[in-house]
């Protein structure tokens, strides 16, 4: 079965076709350069964007694929957690595609889409754990089998990547700004400045990030002449130490040694090499399906295939996981 995907809950326009666990197109319109004036993302000129561009981004897959529209034999789309407007750009796309070409239309989770972009990596079965980390995002899930997802514990506050993305600020970097706070903590000494552990000595597997970077903030303030390099790489340590923190927990009590690590904070380089590190069995999808995509879309609605389409399923910008699942087995 080959499935065209498509993604617009925030700033990318993402479009993907995927057969099975193989991606045959992962083509994504990204809107970075639109919104970094403001120094983040204006939900209203997102929604614009994804209207002026998905046709094109659409035609491209194909393009990819080298596939014709009539080739495809169903049609899915994110339908939640995301920017209102966003998400119904793309979801009623996904929608009058899907009918026009007489195929199935599969609404998909957006964190359902992080958990399966794995298998553009790898050949990997449940059970394992699966932390998504990313600029809306950060919580831990226990993955029994495809479709059955535990939330073992998420942020209090803010995400990983919105805290990458606020120091970042802070530091009068650009936007976005963990890939630029990355860059910075590569040329500094991540033991130079002294910064608080989130929820130290916990003994649930939530996350906190909001309190590190206030602690940033009032280093700044109290010392401007701070060593900004020394500040990101330090930064950067007790983010990754405390994500890899409760991954190491979470598996030893379940027993789950595989990991999957998912959403933009995964293209993280000390991430990747704290994973290994920690010997654990971590498995990053590609760069290219780390980020927002359609193809990890694609992916998941491969699991899909089969449940009857949900014509009337809406755009719903908060939506846990878990009572994602329970509305799809009672509609």
């Amino acid at each position: 079965m080959i499935v065209l995907g498509i993604d617009t809950s925030c700033d990318d326009t993402g479009v993907g076709i995927a057969q099975g666990n193989k991606v045959l197109a992962n083509s994504v319109a990204s809107q970075t350069a639109i919104h970094a004036s403001w120094g983040g993302v204006v939900p209203e000129k997102a929604s614009r964007e994804h209207l002026s561009v998905i046709d094109a981004v659409v035609d491209e897959a194909l393009a990819t694929a080298k596939l014709e529209l009539s080739q495809i034999d169903a049609v899915a789309a994110t339908y939640g957690p995301g920017l209102v407007g966003a998400l119904l750009v793309g979801l009623n796309y996904a929608k009058a595609l899907a009918w026009s070409l007489g195929k199935p239309f599969i609404g998909v989770h957006h964190l359902e889409g992080h958990i399966a972009s794995s298998l553009g990596a790898a050949q990997l079965e449940p059970p394992f754990l699966c932390l998504i980390a990313s600029g809306g995002h950060t919580s831990l899930f226990a993955v029994s089998r495809w479709g059955k997802y535990e939330e073992l514990g998420k942020t209090r506050d803010d995400a990983a990547g919105e805290a990458f993305d606020k120091v970042a600020r802070l530091l009068g970097l650009g936007f976005p700004g963990g890939p630029e706070l990355a860059s910075l903590a590569e040329t500094g000494d991540d033991q130079g400045v002294s910064l608080p552990m989130p929820l130290r000595g916990q003994g649930g597997y939530e996350f906190s990030f909001s309190g590190l970077k206030t602690a940033v903030s009032v280093l700044l303030q109290k010392q401007p002449e701070l060593n900004k390099a020394d500040l990101a790489a330090s930064f950067e340590r007790v983010v990754v130490d405390s994500l890899i923190d409760v991954v190491v927990r979470a598996s030893a009590a379940t027993g789950y040694t595989d990991v999957v690590v998912a959403g933009g904070v995964a293209a993280n380089q000390r991430l990747r090499r704290g994973f290994i590190d920690a010997k654990l069995n971590a498995f990053f999808p590609p760069l290219s399906l780390a980020t927002d995509n359609g193809a990890m879309i694609a992916l998941a609605a491969h699991y899909k295939l089969g449940q009857n389409s949900n014509w009337l399923r809406d755009a719903q910008p908060y939506l846990p996981l878990d009572a994602s699942l329970r509305s799809s087995a009672s509609s």
